[in-house]
């Protein structure tokens, strides 16, 4: 494959046919409908109602964006709840997986590892293209797509995705949006020999070749788009985790699936813990979490969560021993044959167990048996691993029992709703990672937590690139869920749920945006001056709406009620 850049671009980088011919002039009257915004609408509401399947949603929505981007946000900020699963999680999944099959043409950046040393030539010419600089860019190189496996060049399916929610749930500009693949080969044999396959029919690269594939990417995206902010998805543990630590200190970047996925059940951990141990008179310090699944995202969701115990007077070594881990082989102990043997794989190192007196537990259900835990976290995309046995256990020792299957999509996911509710009798404290509907179970309407990083991502790029960050912090990401938990309102809270409603996400997204820029600020690695000074909070400032809406008003002064203010008005709106 060949980079590809576009000759003609319209201000999102997509191609775009000329609107009128050469040399006409404009009519003095219309010779054409004039249908309303709100008709367009109504037709592309009643239109996605005939298309039978969920992929074929997801590639009517596409052409609608490409086509006209104001109908499709417009589209997506009048019904978020009911399009974010076509464009993004579940249905991206499959769009992924079928990428070349439903290829129409270029979104966006395609760079292949064969253009190595051309990277900032390739850069530059882009650059000159595009009507104004990106501010926001989502790059992957389609290793290990949402728990799919590796789908090479499909995996732009989820940088233009992850953009599609900046936009909707963050209020970025689209013109400021750029989605990036970074071709390096695939090992899916299947989709390496597939005759409509557009990406490099070759195994995928070597770990020191992808490195300096990627140091030569970084270099190159940072120099020709200096303000922009760069999030890596989807990568593979491994590199993920080589990569951050690499770059965290240098560019202005950071990795959704480590510290976006860690923001967000940190975020919702904080409420479920209150929960749980209002309900069983526990400490908040005593809780004792569950992992299975050892890959990049469970480790660093663990080690986020770790800051709840931190928060709580433990020292980091205590905060760490709250935390037990499984992987394919079962509990990670050092008494395990491969970690003695020395090949474990290096992010999963930190959990290691040491108090296990040479014991080992193969599968969860022992593990579960031997910690007695009060929370069980799914990152293994492996469907239904939380089976009957294992949910009524822990409803037997939990009066309210934290559930978190996180894994994406459905197909992959640990436990369904509806068998946490069963299983439990519904005493289950639960957050899934893709979408649920609500059900009535005890008499009353029950809401189910949706982990989803969309509550966190788009406040944390957006406030890096509002303030103009020199790098993304560690404590900037803790800072966006201690604002995301802060920021569900009375209702929310009242009705037990975890986390925000989704239909809040532009607010709920200025209010995590805010929590970055103010620890940025503090930590001293903002440059933005003009939003500096907003995150004291005045006593004799008022909120209009104060005896109307109390709550929202204390939400926003703890959040810094004039630096939400100011994220508010700097979202763009179709």
């Amino acid at each position: 494959m060949t980079t590809t850049l576009a000759p003609q671009l319209h201000a999102n980088g997509q191609l775009t046919p000329p609107l009128t011919p050469k040399g006409s002039k404009q009519a003095l009257r219309s010779i054409h409908p004039s249908p309303t915004p709100e008709q367009n609408l109504l037709r592309l509401r009643n239109h996605l109602d005939t298309l039978p399947t969920p992929l074929l949603k997801h590639v009517h929505l596409s052409k609608v964006r490409r086509e006209d981007p104001n109908l499709f946000f417009a589209a997506m900020k009048d019904d978020l709840p009911g399009l974010a699963p076509l464009v993004y999680t579940p249905t991206v999944g499959e769009a992924c997986q079928k990428y070349s099959h439903i290829y129409s043409q270029p979104e966006g950046l395609y760079l292949s590892i064969d253009d190595k040393d051309m990277l900032p030539q390739i850069l530059a010419e882009y650059a000159a293209l595009l009507p104004r600089p990106p501010q926001i860019m989502v790059v992957t190189d389609g290793s290990r797509i949402l728990g799919l496996g590796d789908l090479g060049i499909g995996g732009m399916g989820i940088s233009v995705g992850k953009l599609n929610l900046y936009v909707a749930g963050g209020g970025i500009d689209p013109s400021g949006t750029l989605p990036i693949i970074l071709d390096m080969g695939t090992n899916t044999e299947s989709i390496r020999n597939d005759p409509l396959y557009i990406g490099l029919r070759r195994p995928r690269a070597t770990l020191q070749e992808a490195t300096e594939f990627m140091d030569a990417f970084m270099a190159a995206a940072s120099a020709a788009f200096p303000a922009a902010v760069i999030q890596h998805e989807d990568f593979y543990s491994e590199a993920a985790f080589d990569f951050l630590e690499r770059y965290q200190n240098k560019y202005r970047m950071f990795n959704d699936d480590i510290q976006g996925t860690g923001s967000v059940i940190l975020g919702g951990f904080f409420a479920a813990a209150r929960q749980a141990s209002a309900a069983s008179g526990l400490p908040l310090r005593d809780h004792k979490v569950v992992f299975l699944g050892g890959g990049s995202a469970a480790v660093g969701v663990a080690k986020e969560m770790m800051n709840f115990f931190r928060m709580q007077g433990l020292s980091e070594q205590e905060a760490k021993e709250r935390f037990w881990l499984i992987d394919t082989k079962g509990l990670i102990t050092s008494s395990r044959p491969d970690v003695v043997a020395g090949k474990l794989a290096s992010h999963k190192k930190y959990f290691i167990r040491y108090d296990t007196e040479g014991k080992e537990y193969s599968d969860l259900a022992s593990v579960v048996e031997y910690v007695q835990p009060t929370a069980l976290v799914g990152l293994s995309t492996t469907f239904g691993a939380f089976d009957r046995t294992v949910v009524r256990r822990m409803a037997d020792m939990n009066a309210a029992p934290i559930i978190f299957p996180l894994s994406n999509p459905t197909s992959k996911c640990e436990l369904s709703f509806t068998d946490a509710l069963n299983w439990t009798n519904g005493t289950v404290l639960f957050a899934s990672g893709s979408p649920y509907p609500a059900e009535r179970f005890g008499g009353r309407l029950r809401e189910p937590a949706q982990g989803n990083n969309f509550l966190v991502f788009p406040g944390i790029g957006f406030g890096a690139m509002a303030c103009k960050a020199t790098k993304v912090t560690d404590e900037m990401i803790t800072a966006s869920a201690l604002a995301l938990s802060e920021a569900r309102n009375q209702e929310e809270i009242e009705a037990g749920l975890l986390y925000p409603r989704l239909d809040r996400i532009r607010e709920v997204s200025a209010i995590v945006a805010a929590g970055v820029v103010k620890k940025a600020q503090e930590q001293g690695v903002d440059t933005e001056i003009r939003l500096r000074g907003l995150s004291e909070y005045d006593e004799s400032s008022t909120n209009a709406n104060t005896n109307t809406n109390t709550w929202a008003w204390l939400t926003l002064r703890s959040a810094n009620e004039q630096l939400v203010q100011k994220m508010l008005e700097a979202q763009w709106h179709p």
